[in-house]
């Protein structure tokens, strides 16, 4: 089964950015459109950021001209650029795809002090 590896985040100041990375143990990201999704302390898991297959992407209001989502399509990593971070950026981020959804990996931590 594919499994899917966060890393990048960490604590930063407000106005900060973080680089997030996602690799998966298999090829499927050029297959399927893959998202970023993050979750706060005593909120729901919400999607942030999408690439589609043909590299469309998608953004939540909250983070629209902040952050970039970016793939390999021939590989097995997806990238998400996070600038002028807010405190309210803060949560665990996670990514799996869009859609025939696999496991959720473990996130990647990123919070952001005022």
């Amino acid at each position: 089964q594919v499994q899917l590896v966060e890393s990048g985040g960490g604590l930063v100041q407000a106005g900060g950015s973080l680089k997030l990375s996602c690799v998966a143990s298999g090829r499927i990201f050029g297959i399927y459109g893959m998202g970023w999704y993050r979750q706060a302390p005593g909120k729901q898991r919400e999607l942030v950021a999408s690439i589609t297959t043909d590299g469309g992407t998608n953004y939540a209001d909250s983070v629209k001209g902040r952050f970039t989502i970016s793939r390999d399509n021939a590989g097995n990593t997806v990238l998400l650029q996070m600038n002028s971070l807010k405190p309210e950026d803060t949560a665990v981020y996670y990514c799996n795809r869009l859609s025939y959804f696999v496991s959720w990996g473990q996130g990647t931590q990123v919070t952001v002090s005022s």
